[in-house]
């Protein structure tokens, strides 16, 4: 059985679900289909959603120890874990809802469930069927890169995709991978009450944000009791009973009861039929240009398949192109300049635009604004103190952004605003901020590093002049 329809979107996470719900509510023939049993792909069933609520009940379970330690509660409350993994999966199944395929049949989109595959530029199969379609959308996503470490595979391990359904709590837990997932999780286990190790091969933890945003955050974990290891190579594993050793290259071993390998993402593009479609992919996943169309014009990709940025946000920005050109046929090109990026640890670690490292290499001239969130009247009250503010100065405009601190992930979207906008730094500063408040730090931060112009001479001699000639 052969059907024909005006777009195919293959892969049911965030970017293919707004290009299918769009593309169907506004009249074209769209067919999603989607290889596992369940819409929302691995933000929902083992990333975002289910990473960010262990968190929150992670932060919970450590403000009732520090309630605790402090006199303010009499006792430690006892935590179970299996109830942890309950309330994961009753967010998951809440959130779930929203992507119920009915929700998308209802917008006149045809959803199948099984693994679709290109057999020539403009047809795939799914099941028995053929489809032909004038243009597709490839959103199949990411999936965990998986180190080539001897024993590894024999030994046992988790990710990210098998980690949330593991109802006892380890009572060591090594994390492979110092990147993102692998602090959040580290975190998070750390505050439940397992004994964290976290192995990365780098000098550093999160080696794409700034060194000095690297360091206040490997500083945080330690002094929570989490162990963290850099610039160690894992030169195998291997396991006795229900004990697993990690050795590392320089003859130190790491002994754990379960190993999380948090070491990255590779996009989902073998059993495709890539080829068969005529569309050049390679390791970093899909090529795509800035309307992100593949080597075949009339197929796109969106998301972790294509990249440059594995987040659900960047999938849904996507999206939004694609549909632009697919749908409205503007020739809309993708803009990576201003992509906000967020680490969910306590405290928070948020960036936009360049690092001071990609400054330096691109020649741009700039000068930073620094401002610790120890003088912020409002993480005092709430006894939030660690962190700090880091702007990248550039004429006047903002160039790039760090924050450290509570709600940096939510703080940095004025930032993100301000730099989308063309908005110079002085309006951040002139912006009236509620007090007590913590995004009172931007205005702070700006104010801070430019109080020294005051206190210049030819500040203090056109104050004298105006003060004697104006009445």
């Amino acid at each position: 059985m052969k059907k024909k329809q005006d777009l195919v979107v293959i892969g049911g996470g965030p970017g293919g679900l707004v290009v299918a719900s769009v593309a169907a509510q506004v009249g074209l023939r769209v067919t999603l289909i989607e290889k596992s049993e369940r819409l929302g792909g691995d933000c929902l069933h083992s990333g975002c959603v289910p990473s960010k609520t262990l968190i929150h009940m992670a932060r919970t379970a450590h403000v009732a120890r520090r309630g605790a330690a402090t006199g303010l509660l009499s006792v430690m409350p006892d935590i179970d874990y299996n109830k942890v993994i309950d309330r994961v999966e009753q967010v998951v199944d809440r959130i779930q809802q929203h992507d119920d395929p009915e929700r998308f049949r209802g917008y006149g989109c045809e959803v199948r469930f099984g693994a679709a595959r290109f057999i020539s530029p403009h047809e795939v199969t799914v099941g028995e069927e053929i489809i032909s379609a004038r243009r597709f959308v490839i959103a199949t996503g990411s999936m965990p890169a998986i180190p080539p470490i001897p024993l590894l595979e024999q030994t046992g391990f988790e990710t990210n995709e098998t980690i949330f359904k593991r109802r006892s709590l380890p009572e060591h837990l090594a994390v492979i991978g110092g990147g993102p997932v692998g602090v959040e999780l580290a975190q998070a286990f750390s505050r439940f009450g397992s004994q964290v190790t976290v192995i990365e091969a780098a000098d550093r933890l999160l080696i794409h944000e700034d060194a000095q945003t690297s360091q206040l955050l490997q500083e945080a974990l330690e002094e929570e009791g989490i162990h963290v290891i850099t610039a160690a190579q894992v030169a195998g594993v291997r396991r006795a009973g229900d004990a697993r050793q990690i050795a590392l290259e320089d003859g130190r071993t790491v002994e754990c009861e379960r190993i999380l390998v948090a070491t990255g993402r590779r996009p989902v593009v073998h059993g495709l039929g890539l080829e068969e479609a005529g569309v050049e992919f390679g390791r970093q996943g899909i090529t795509v240009d800035r309307r992100l169309r593949t080597s075949q014009k009339h197929i796109y990709a969106v998301g972790d398949v294509c990249g440059p940025y594995p987040f659900t946000h960047m999938a849904e920005y996507q999206a939004g192109i694609a549909l632009a050109n697919i749908v409205f046929r503007t020739p809309k090109k993708t803009d990576y300049r201003v992509v906000p990026r967020v680490v969910y640890t306590d405290p928070e670690v948020a960036s936009v635009g360049l690092t001071e490292a990609e400054a330096k290499k691109k020649g741009i001239k700039y000068h930073t604004a620094e401002f610790e969130m120890a003088g912020i009247d409002r993480a005092i009250t709430d006894g939030h103190e660690q962190g700090r503010a880091r702007l990248l100065i550039c004429k006047g405009r903002l160039a790039g952004a760090s924050l450290v601190g509570a709600h940096a992930g939510e703080l940095i979207h004025e930032l993100a605003l301000a730099m989308q906008a063309n908005v110079k730094v002085k309006d951040i500063a002139a912006m009236v901020h509620a007090y007590p408040t913590y995004a009172q730090i931007h205005r702070r931060t700006i104010n801070k590093s430019y109080a020294h112009l005051l206190q210049s001479k030819k500040v203090r001699f056109l104050v004298w002049m105006l003060n004697r000639i104006l009445p």
